[in-house]
């Protein structure tokens, strides 16, 4: 699909860097996985080796890249590629390929919505392709110390020296580039500590990061910050920001709209309720679960209730 978008010559360029990518040191060592790495990471880079990109055009240049981990946002020109979150480091060789189809320009800058993997584990090659990585100064302390994810059962060691924000910020910072105006925003703690949402001003296009799922439950990582009362207040403020004209990337599922985030937003505070009062109640979380406080919503957000409701559950 990708390749008709390519020329002859633009094509074997894109083959012969992917070859070139898969010869790099830590390439091996991706696919030969350490003992150290969680089981959760492992199982991610394994499904990013083979996953299948969705890529999907949006306006003003910016174009979404999912399917390999958290969904990727892309915005290219004059100034260079800048991508907002980088993936799983495995699927390198279909995310250039699918970069080199959209526009020739080298990648210069990679913006981290949040710490976790899913988001971050292709840092590395990012920034050994040229990138300059920003974040929120939270990001760049989890990133460069150990962490641990408790739902997961995960610890993580820190990441290689490459794969750490150099750029950091501490509640907003505006970046231009390509002709475009990027808002970086920080979240009070919500999904974790080291949230921030990306507006690119003149597309009216809103990255949420993990603050939004759409139309999932969300996991909340209480481990390192996240509350479901920050995810509340996280939402209210999407909303404030964006309009029935703008484009809403979710950190996981399809690109949405204001409609769909209040359908989140109301999902949230619904759940939020019930559980809290159950919780008073001194019933234990499998009695919580048990009385199925999102029934309500599963048609809509599917069946992976449990551990949203034990992430709520953790924080009210």
């Amino acid at each position: 699909m990708i390749n008709s978008l390519l020329s002859r010559r633009r094509f074997l360029a894109t083959a012969a860097a992917v070859t070139a990518a898969t010869r790099l040191p830590w390439a091996a060592l991706y696919a030969q996985e350490s003992p150290a790495i969680p089981e959760v990471l492992a199982r991610g880079r394994a499904a990013g080796t083979t996953a299948k990109l969705n890529i999907q055009s949006l306006r003003g240049s910016v174009t979404v890249l999912m399917g390999v981990g958290g969904n990727i946002a892309v915005l290219p020109g004059k100034d260079g590629k800048v991508l907002v979150d980088s993936g799983y480091a495995t699927a390198q060789p279909q995310l250039t390929e699918a970069m080199a189809a959209l526009s020739s320009s080298p990648i210069t800058h990679l913006i981290n919505t949040h710490w976790h993997f899913d988001h971050t584990d292709g840092n590395e090659w990012v920034h050994a392709a040229g990138a300059t990585i920003i974040a929120h100064e939270n990001c760049r302390t989890r990133l460069s110390t150990p962490q641990e994810i408790v739902a997961y059962k995960a610890k993580f060691p820190p990441s290689p020296a490459g794969a750490i924000p150099t750029i950091v910020f501490t509640s907003e910072k505006s970046v231009k580039l390509n002709g475009a105006t990027l808002a970086l925003s920080h979240y009070d703690p919500a999904h974790t500590d080291t949230d921030v949402s990306v507006y690119f001003n003149e597309a009216n296009i809103l990255h949420t990061g993990d603050t939004f799922w759409n139309p999932l439950y969300p996991f909340i990582d209480y481990s390192t910050g996240g509350n479901i009362d920050g995810m509340i207040l996280a939402n209210k403020r999407n909303l404030q920001i964006a309009s029935n004209d703008t484009i809403i990337i979710p950190g996981h599922g399809a690109v949405g709209n204001k409609a769909q985030l209040a359908d989140f937003h109301e999902m949230l505070v619904t759940v939020r309720g019930t559980v809290a009062n159950l919780k008073k109640e001194g019933k234990s979380l499998d009695e919580v679960t048990a009385a199925k406080p999102t029934a309500a919503f599963d048609d809509k957000f599917g069946q992976r209730s449990a551990l949203f409701i034990a992430c709520v559950y953790q924080t009210v």
